[in-house]
């Protein structure tokens, strides 16, 4: 072998790894931030622990709570934001241009996790009773309790305005929520999905609307989050959002199809049962991290929703707010 031919061959391992070095120095990086909640870690389990990957970008997704999202989401500190699907136009009509890259939350057909507790042995039997009483919320703002308000309005004839309504209606911080209702400070609560799970494992509480399955058979399935950026940010650099798509489809394919790892490892980090996240996706909702045709249609009655109940001053065209380039399926 001659002199020169070695040395190339000597030197091959090393120029590949120069490249490969190269190739991730110059990797794009997108931040999504989302709602620090159990359930939402397993929709990028996949993504942090390198089950899905990319040539192109990394992703440096960051579990926050509300407040934070919502501090976020005008800040434009991330590149991808979820956020509650009322938001979009309240955004707007404060000058905030929002696009929609995927549905984050749909409904189950299934219609559990939306439901209105009160007290074992409470004398409160079905939503009618609650005129006159205290109904706690874990955000008297929040779309998922906007859907409680309107599946009470529909079901029961009950005026769920905020002010001066048949109902007094109460905000408490999340983890309250079950002492304040155990405790008499709430007569009822619309309690977050874990401690609905507990609910009905204790039996300590119980449920007297279940506000999805109304909403289910009056509207159809509801999106109540979506996934998020901004106008200039998308039109910088549109390869990288589309690999952002892509990929947040992929991890939550994963998780669906390897549930006893993702579910495993997040229910001893949590201290949750294991079931409770199998529950959740079979019950409660889907992440389709798509915007197809039906999700267009459910934001826009979920936009009408907050249009009569006074979340919002008027209905936009969901197009208009939606990415050019989302996954469509």
């Amino acid at each position: 072998m001659k002199r020169r031919q070695f040395l190339q061959l000597a030197a091959a391992p090393a120029l590949l790894s120069s490249t490969r070095a190269l190739r991730a120095q110059g990797k794009q990086k997108i931040t999504y931030a989302y709602l620090l909640d159990p359930v939402y870690e397993s929709v990028t389990w996949a993504i942090k622990n390198g089950r899905v990957k990319s040539d192109l970008i990394d992703v440096e997704a960051i579990g926050a709570n509300i407040p934070t999202l919502l501090q976020a989401t005008s800040t434009k500190q991330f590149d991808v934001i979820m956020t509650a699907v009322i938001g979009v136009p309240a955004a707007a009509a404060r000058g905030l241009e929002l696009r929609i890259l995927s549905a984050a939350l749909y409904a189950s057909p299934a219609g559990e996790g939306g439901g209105v507790w009160v007290k074992k042995g409470s004398p409160i039997k079905t939503a009618a009773d609650l005129k006159g009483k205290t109904l706690a919320s874990y955000g008297l703002r929040a779309t998922g309790y906007m859907f409680v308000r309107e599946a009470m309005v529909k079901k029961y004839g009950l005026n769920m305005a905020l002010e001066g309504g048949d109902v007094r209606q109460v905000e408490v911080q999340a983890p309250n929520l079950p002492a304040a209702l155990a405790t008499g400070q709430a007569d009822a609560a619309a309690l977050i999905h874990s401690q609905a799970w507990r609910a009905l494992q204790t039996g300590d509480f119980v449920n007297i609307l279940e506000s999805t399955a109304v909403n289910n058979e009056i509207h159809g399935r509801l999106v109540s989050a979506v996934n998020v950026s901004y106008p200039e940010k998308l039109a910088a650099r549109p390869e990288a959002f589309k690999e952002f798509n892509r990929m947040l489809k992929e991890s939550i394919a994963y998780t669906l199809s390897h549930r006893d790892e993702v579910f495993g490892a997040l229910a001893k980090q949590a201290n949750i049962d294991r079931k409770f996240f199998d529950w959740w996706f079979d019950r409660t909702s889907s992440v389709p991290a798509v915007f197809g045709a039906e999700h267009a249609k459910a934001v826009t009655t979920a936009w009408n929703i907050g249009l009569r109940l006074g979340m919002i001053k008027s209905v936009p065209n969901v197009s208009a707010y939606t990415w050019e380039h989302a996954l469509k399926s």
